[in-house]
């Protein structure tokens, strides 16, 4: 009898292990992907009753939470949301909708990620109400808002990307047209539809976030990755010399390849043209040249090095940007200043300028600081991380070198700052025939050892079709970052 008791005991206990076990692994281990799961109704009910942790930048509340009277208790509001729409996206518990960091960072907002367990107990043990974790953004509202209105004050659409290219933090990350999130984000379902329509079908799509989610032709600001690859492989210098052509037809093609301005490069007479001056003029014809010399294979893989072909996590979620294989001799000349086999968002130019500015070393972009819970612990914590070194120190001084001068007396002479030695290239792409250009400025500050790099993209010509160029439209809008950044 005793054999028997002792043999159910040891049943029970098991049975006891395993199920504490399991609703153990379910409640802790499971927990935060259980709650991701959008089968998971309960999780969406449950979020209700969490009043959603804010956005903050530099100490400002972006996006905050307040107490309302309906089913779904509190109502998230955005301030200043055009400038920042592009960023915190919206929430929406009515339609069951989240973007930008509202959807990446749902779990630390709701405090149902594992990051928040302790902060959860405790709320759950002291009676507190229940209450969403901080996110603190790397973005500087001063540089935000100077790049926002820069872009805006002529009706741009565009991008500006501004970050610490020691450490890859963010200071801003525009997007124009924003768009007003509390419109999306009521309540009232059939108005937040209506509004998410109309934006989706909205000139401009103020819904995507151009920095990171469209691709577009680099134009010329890509020449400084084909000066890289040529310093990379040993058999070009900043003095190698090309051919002074005002035109240039590769051999076995009939389309004919200029320099804008037309003329030769620099407008100079002598029979051939450095390498340092077809940067610091930006001219098609050399580079040209260079890249068939080269050859599409060595171009591409100083790319990749540079982040082509592979997203980065903000955690915002980005597009690849990408560049053909297995191009003909005019493909390969065109590549050679950005044109044609290539589309690029203006996140990863900037990851190369931040990348030369930085001696080779490209830092991943940090746009997170910390997730802060309700009771002020840090429960996450952000570090500045390598993405890797492209290229050499002694390449990223010369590329450096022949960005300055083309600022200082070339093709991005608008980025000027008096008294200060600024590093920069511009790029006019060209699209369709009749399609207005893409224009770029990208490039940082101080030349010798940056505080900021600058990316800035404007879209559809910048309003004036074929007839602006990035110098002239990009790279004031990047002078005015940059001194915002500067100034402090």
């Amino acid at each position: 009898m005793t054999k028997e008791i002792r043999r159910l005991s040891i049943i029970v206990v098991c049975m006891f292990l395993a199920l504490f076990v399991s609703t153990s692994v379910i409640q802790v281990v499971q927990a935060q992907s259980l709650s991701a799961d959008t089968r998971n109704k309960r999780t969406l009910y449950d979020s209700y009753d969490v009043r959603r942790g804010p956005i903050i930048a530099g100490g400002e509340q972006i996006a905050r939470s307040t107490s309302t009277n309906d089913t779904y208790r509190f109502q998230r509001v955005y301030d200043d949301s055009d400038v920042w729409s592009g960023i915190t996206g919206w929430f929406n518990p009515a339609l069951n909708s989240a973007t930008g960091i509202e959807q990446s960072m749902t779990q630390e907002l709701s405090n149902l990620a594992n990051s928040g367990f302790l902060a959860r107990l405790n709320q759950v043990v002291t009676g507190q109400e229940a209450r969403g974790s901080s996110i603190e953004l790397t973005l500087d509202p001063e540089v935000q808002r100077a790049a926002y209105g820069a872009l805006t004050e002529r009706g741009y659409k565009g991008a500006v990307i501004a970050s610490d290219p020691k450490t890859g933090r963010i200071l801003a990350l525009v997007s124009t047209p924003g768009f007003d999130a509390n419109a999306v984000a009521s309540h009232d379902g059939t108005a937040a539809n209506a509004a998410a329509n109309d934006y989706a079908a909205a000139e401009g799509d103020p819904l995507r976030n151009k920095a990171i989610n469209q691709l577009y032709q680099p134009g010329s600001t890509f020449k400084l990755v084909v000066a890289a690859a040529a310093l990379a492989s040993g058999d070009f210098t900043a003095d190698s010399t090309f051919e002074n052509t005002a035109t240039y037809t590769p051999e076995g093609t009939t389309r004919e390849i200029v320099n804008a301005p037309y003329g030769t490069c620099g407008g100079s007479s002598a029979k051939t043209v450095t390498l340092a001056d077809a940067i610091k003029f930006s001219c098609n014809v050399p580079m040209a040249q260079l890249a068939i010399e080269l050859g599409d294979d060595a171009i591409r893989e100083q790319a990749e090095k540079f982040g082509f072909e592979s997203s980065f996590e903000l955690p915002l979620p980005t597009v690849e940007s990408t560049i053909g294989a297995d191009l003909d001799t005019g493909q390969t000349a065109r590549l050679g200043f950005g044109q044609n086999q290539i589309t690029t968002t203006p996140l990863q130019v900037h990851m190369w300028t931040s990348a030369i500015a930085n001696g080779g070393v490209e830092m991943n972009p940090l746009l997170v600081d910390q997730v802060v819970g309700d009771d002020l612990s840090v429960q996450k914590k952000f570090e500045p991380s390598e993405y890797g070194t492209p290229i050499d120190a002694d390449i990223a001084k010369d590329v450096t070198e022949m960005m300055a001068s083309s600022v200082a007396s070339g093709a991005a002479s608008n980025a000027r700052i008096e008294d200060v030695d600024v590093a920069g290239k511009t790029g006019t792409a060209e699209n369709g025939e009749n399609d207005p250009y893409t224009l770029w400025f990208t490039g940082f500050a101080p030349a010798e050892d940056p505080d900021v790099a600058v990316t800035v993209m404007v879209a559809d010509g910048g309003g004036q079709g074929q007839s602006g160029d990035g110098n002239s439209i990009a790279a004031p809008i990047a002078k005015k970052v940059m001194e915002a950044v500067l100034a402090q």
